[in-house]
């Protein structure tokens, strides 16, 4: 099962950048060969929340001249709270990318990805266990 878990992770890690991945498959897929669901959410939480990270890591990296657009306008209205839909996909990744851009404390940007992450991962899990 610790293959599962590892497979896991790389899949939401890899979801999380602005590489494809769909991590909530192979969350469900983890959790129907029999792993333990607090632990399955939570390796694909830390896993996607770190991907999420390093999408921040990306921003802050980029050149200091950026046209405004939609995503980064909406960032710096709502500060570190836009990253509770990091999870969102496609406009996830660019309020990850924003908020390092615009040098948002990554604390409260690691707390808010992280619980919208956890939120979408649990609601995964409840699907799963729902389902015979």
């Amino acid at each position: 099962m610790d293959w599962h878990l590892g497979g896991l992770f790389v899949s939401a890690f890899v979801s999380a950048t602005v590489l494809p991945g769909n991590s909530e498959i192979v969350l469900a897929a983890v959790l129907k060969a029999g792993a333990s669901a607090p632990l399955a959410v939570l390796v694909a939480t830390v896993g996607n929340t770190l991907g999420g990270m390093t999408t921040y890591l990306v921003g802050r990296l980029l050149p200091s001249r950026i046209p405004e657009g939609p995503v980064l306008a909406r960032t710096r209205r709502f500060g570190p709270a836009i990253l509770l839909l990091s999870w969102v996909p496609i406009v996830g990744d660019g309020f990850c990318a924003a908020a390092g851009w615009l040098r948002m404390h990554w604390l409260p940007c690691a707390a808010a990805m992280a619980l919208g992450k956890l939120g979408r991962y649990l609601l995964v899990a409840q699907a799963v266990a729902l389902v015979p």
